[in-house]
């Protein structure tokens, strides 16, 4: 299992996990911008911290939520 961090990029989790932004845009109203086509060109190079700024949502918050998301659907991983 990879080790989320504040400094984990968010594209590297979704390359490996591809079903893993649909749920991370259910979880918060204020992460359902990662569908829009200029943030889908910033994430190529967004961290957690990136999104956590963005969003206003904790990192720790973000962090244990994506990590229990990929506990849950580890059979469905890449």
């Amino acid at each position: 299992l990879m080790k989320i961090t504040r400094d984990t990029k968010v594209a590297e989790l979704f390359a490996k996990h591809p079903w893993l932004k649909d749920h991370l845009v259910k979880m918060d109203d204020k992460l359902k911008k990662l569908n829009s086509p200029i943030v889908k060109i910033m994430l190529r190079k967004a961290t957690i911290k990136d999104v956590s700024a963005k969003s206003g949502l904790d990192e720790d918050f973000i962090i244990k939520k994506l990590t229990e998301i990929i506990e849950k659907n580890k059979h469905t991983s890449v």
